[in-house]
């Protein structure tokens, strides 16, 4: 299960986008400007690839706030949706 302590500050993500794995499933965190706001997508994906080499289909993503709440909440969706995606 992913907690906080797994990733960076959001300070980070607003340089570069964040990439990561955790038992099977990998990540990446992007800030988006959706709507003149800035938002947090998240994506989510199935190993072994990285996310250029994986086809789009086989991603899923989601756009939360981007705050401190917005990555709990993010975190949240993707532990909600590690199994899914694991079997992908």
């Amino acid at each position: 299960m992913l907690t906080r302590e797994d990733f960076l500050s959001l300070n980070f993500v607003k340089k570069e986008d964040f990439t990561g794995s955790h038992l099977g499933i990998r990540f990446m965190l992007h800030q988006a400007d959706v709507e003149q706001e800035k938002k947090l997508q998240v994506y989510l994906w199935s190993e072994p690839f990285g996310f250029e080499a994986t086809p789009e289909e086989q991603k899923i993503s989601e756009y939360f706030a981007f705050s401190e709440e917005g990555l709990a909440e993010a975190i949240d969706w993707m532990n909600a949706n590690y199994e899914r995606m694991k079997l992908k």
